[in-house]
């Protein structure tokens, strides 16, 4: 009796253990051949070979000493990760913070901006006669930049972001595009019913697009707009809507984004800025945090899941040979990198 007593309450307690802890590994690939690296790039896969592109920096030095905000058109291949970047022409604009996202046919390039105008533009990157050519797509309903998207089977879903530079207010839109009916364009969905936001941090498992964090604009005791850091996740499954999930630990905002989902019930949320250093100088700024967040779409639980060896945030991630990539960024205040990293999961 002693004996099944003690087998009963060892079950139990398995039974309430957290699940094993996903180890995380992480390498650096070639450097971006760039004095000052980029952030808010497209990113993807044509060919097998990983294709950056555009994207934003400041060569004349930050914003606070003068320095203005450039935007490139510039594109870059790499064929193997131990290879050497190559250049490959230019994007049909200078533009960057818009959504990447890899296809079997080639890299959707959806929305983004410059300095003066968002973008409803979509092309699809693509090799022809081996060299890249843009073809255009249906455009999105309205010009986006700093909105999240993620694939879910031949979906395309997009999410919030900005319709002008100059926006005093997010966008509460909530798009997507079959592509296997292109013809059709975008359809306006239902869009989650919390606030509207920018640089949320989007995700597909499960049979579900994922929502996570973000900030939305509010006006400060100036009229003029500020962050107001978001905690909430949203799930939407088609055919049954929206559904809010356990909050966030902490605020994530510009986290790389679609975040990588392993297994069959997690998504890793790779740094982000919690805006814990809004009110600090930008010249002292100490780096992004680089904790990592793991969601269990089964439990609706977050878990430390480790932590990570830089500090990026605006920038996509890749799936690249059995990896992810996450392929620059900003490390700091108006601070770029030319750092490509490639991370995997292992338990």
């Amino acid at each position: 009796m002693l004996r099944l007593l003690f087998l009963a309450v060892g079950l139990a307690a398995a039974a309430h253990a957290e699940p094993p802890r996903d180890v995380l590994h992480w390498q650096k690939l070639p450097a971006l051949p760039d004095a000052l690296g980029f952030a808010g790039s497209y990113a993807g896969v044509i060919d097998d070979a990983l294709f950056v592109a555009g994207g934003a920096n400041f060569p004349d030095g930050p914003p606070w000493s003068g320095g203005a905000k450039i935007w490139h058109d510039r594109v870059f291949l790499l064929e193997n990760p131990d290879g050497h970047w190559q250049p490959a022409g230019q994007l049909p604009k200078p533009s960057g913070y818009g959504v990447s996202l890899t296809l079997p046919e080639g890299v959707l390039l959806i929305g983004g901006g410059d300095a003066h105008a968002n973008f409803a533009d979509v092309w699809l990157a693509r090799r022809s006669a081996n060299t890249l050519r843009f073809d255009p797509l249906p455009s999105l309903p309205r010009p986006l930049a700093q909105h999240a998207g993620a694939r879910l089977g031949r979906t395309v879903y997009i999410a919030g972001g900005l319709d002008h530079p100059d926006a005093r207010t997010a966008q509460p839109v909530f798009f997507a595009l079959d592509l296997d009916r292109i013809a059709d364009g975008w359809r306006e969905l239902e869009p989650w019913p919390g606030p509207e936001r920018i640089l949320a941090t989007a995700a597909t498992q499960d049979g579900a697009f994922f929502l996570f964090g973000g900030a939305r604009l509010v006006p400060g005791p100036d009229g003029k707009p500020q962050r107001e850091w978001l905690r909430d996740a949203w799930r939407f499954r088609p055919g049954e809507g929206w559904k809010r999930l356990a909050d966030l630990p902490a605020p994530i905002v510009a986290a790389p984004s679609p975040a990588p989902a392993i297994a069959q019930s997690r998504i890793l949320l790779l740094g982000g800025d919690d805006g814990a250093q809004i009110d600090v100088p930008p010249e002292s700024h100490r780096g992004f945090p680089r904790v990592v967040r793991a969601y269990h779409t089964v439990t609706d639980t977050w878990s430390d899941a480790g932590s990570l060896p830089f500090s990026l945030v605006t920038t996509p991630v890749v799936s690249w040979r059995g990896n992810w990539i996450v392929p620059g960024g900003e490390s700091q205040p108006a601070v770029r990198s030319t750092e490509i990293w490639s991370g995997s999961a292992s338990r």
